[in-house]
């Protein structure tokens, strides 16, 4: 285990945990990145698959996964405008981890909390 700091962006970070939550660790982020997994998805789509989400949230949430190289745009030049997003292979690699804390998290409410009736 590195002893160093980690200088991203003008902040350092004591340690890659630390890090990496900075990188994905609101419910946002890694929820964008879980509906990319299987490929790339329409700006208005992938926003309404994520519930609760402003417009203002998703913008914010999507533009800080651009700029940190997990998550790149594609702009088609149509009327009216086509905008994808899909994961870069960077965003790709946090895709098995993503899944596994989805399955802790199914596992984990199906032992200790009762679901809610569908509607």
């Amino acid at each position: 285990m590195k002893s160093e700091k980690i200088k991203y962006q003008g902040k350092e970070f004591n340690c890659s945990l630390a890090f990496v939550l900075h990188l994905i660790g609101d419910k946002y982020k890694t929820l964008i990145l879980f509906h990319l997994k299987d490929g790339a998805r329409r700006s208005g789509e992938l926003q309404k698959s994520i519930a609760d989400i402003s417009n203002r949230m998703f913008t914010y949430s999507i533009r800080a996964l651009e700029k940190d190289n997990l998550v790149k745009r594609k702009i088609y030049p149509v009327t009216p405008p086509k905008v994808e997003y899909e994961l870069t292979e960077d965003g790709e690699s946090l895709i098995p981890i993503i899944l596994n804390l989805d399955k802790w998290g199914q596992e984990f409410a199906d032992e200790h909390y009762l679901y809610a009736p569908a509607e």
